[in-house]
């Protein structure tokens, strides 16, 4: 035999001219007991390896060795963590990061065996080759943190290897937004047009797609004035999902200004003689932006139009939540303090509208600096 024990837990391999250490792991869920060996080229940093080893054990910094693969632990993190405990659409939006680019790149990888290095080089290679932003890749690093977390709480892991790695910097998006005269060209233009209703309510109201989608009749008091924004229609895929508003602070209620009012008086008797019209073809719901025959608006469909209707009359480029961003930059321009917009806009806290709209930021710290100076010449 060429390998003899040199002392306790070591031994040296002659042929191979390597010292063995014998790492014991304690017993595994199948009560057998659990050994590993590895290999040390002196016997002083075999020693070494062995004192850490059992350093590690006595302080409880160890996790018995599995054969778990990345992409075994992301399904069970996904079935057991993510689905009972997040939205449809987050659970979409993990699994397509996860199915399109983690599993392919690392999902081979034991679980144990993944390195601080594995995943920077991963996150080099989505920027440089494949070609996604740094937003993007910087989702697919905060994914990556909360599972491999999560598996150092289930003692799969001793560390998270996401703390030795440098994430992309996320890039702040540039607002885009019309003037108040585009906007009001864009009300023009779309007179008489489907989407007239929910241009008001986006540019008007500072309303969500989401929010437009799932607005419900319930919702529109017309004697009080008043919209309720307390639910949400969006899209998972090809799946269109009906859930609460984006956080609590989204759960609002907004004065209906006249010309809003009249959009929806105007499209609740449209609806009812649809309704009459089609009879039992109509279909039924309590939805405000609706078809023809009375079927809710996709929200992907929502967007699509918008654009095509934009393209088509040739005005500046933003998407249809762009016109939420203009509300915001009507209302500066009008004299609202930023708190009383982030308020309209549903956000949690005053600092996440000063970071979405630093332009306005920009505009009231300009008119201090002018009011200071106007006082002192």
């Amino acid at each position: 035999m060429s390998r003899k024990s040199v002392e306790k837990n070591i031994s040296y391999d002659n042929i191979r001219k390597l010292f063995y250490v014998s790492m014991e792991f304690g017993i595994d869920d199948a009560g057998q007991r659990v050994k590993r060996y590895k290999t040390y080229p002196t016997l002083a940093q075999a020693r070494k390896g062995l004192r850490a080893h059992l350093a590690e054990r006595a302080a409880n910094q160890w996790v018995v060795p599995k054969v778990t693969t990345l992409e075994e632990w992301l399904d069970c993190w996904m079935e057991q963590v993510i689905v009972p405990n997040r939205a449809q659409t987050t659970v979409y939006g993990y699994q397509k990061i996860i199915d399109n680019h983690i599993i392919p790149n690392l999902g081979k990888i034991r679980l144990q065996k993944l390195c601080a290095l594995d995943i920077q080089r991963y996150y080099a290679c989505m920027l440089n080759e494949v070609g996604l932003g740094a937003n993007t890749v910087r989702r697919h690093h905060d994914l990556l943190s909360s599972a491999l977390r999560m598996a150092v709480k289930q003692d799969l892991l001793v560390r998270c290897p996401t703390d030795r790695v440098e994430p992309p910097r996320v890039v702040p998006r540039e607002a885009r937004f019309y003037s108040s005269d585009t906007l009001k060209q864009l009300y023009q233009l779309v007179e008489g047009h489907w989407l007239e209703l929910i241009v008001h309510l986006a540019g008007g109201l500072g309303l969500r797609r989401e929010e437009i989608c799932g607005l419900r009749w319930e919702s529109v008091d017309f004697l009080n004035r008043t919209v309720r924004i307390k639910e949400a229609r969006t899209a998972a895929g090809a799946v269109i999902v009906n859930k609460e508003t984006k956080n609590f602070s989204s759960l609002r209620t907004l004065h209906m200004p006249e010309d809003i009012q009249q959009l929806l008086w105007r499209e609740r008797l449209r609806q009812q003689m649809n309704r009459a019209a089609l009879g039992e073809l109509y279909h039924i719901s309590d939805y405000v932006a609706v078809d023809g025959s009375g079927r809710p608006y996709s929200p992907n469909a929502v967007s699509l139009a918008f654009t095509r209707f934009i393209r088509r009359h040739q005005l500046p480029y933003i998407t249809l939540h762009g016109l939420r961003h203009t509300f915001a930059t009507v209302a500066s321009a009008q004299g609202a303090p930023l708190f009383e917009i982030g308020k309209a806009l549903g956000h949690s806290t005053p600092s996440t509208t000063g970071r979405i709209y630093t332009h306005l930021v920009d505009s009231t710290h300009a008119a201090t600096l002018n009011r200071v100076s106007d006082a002192l010449r």
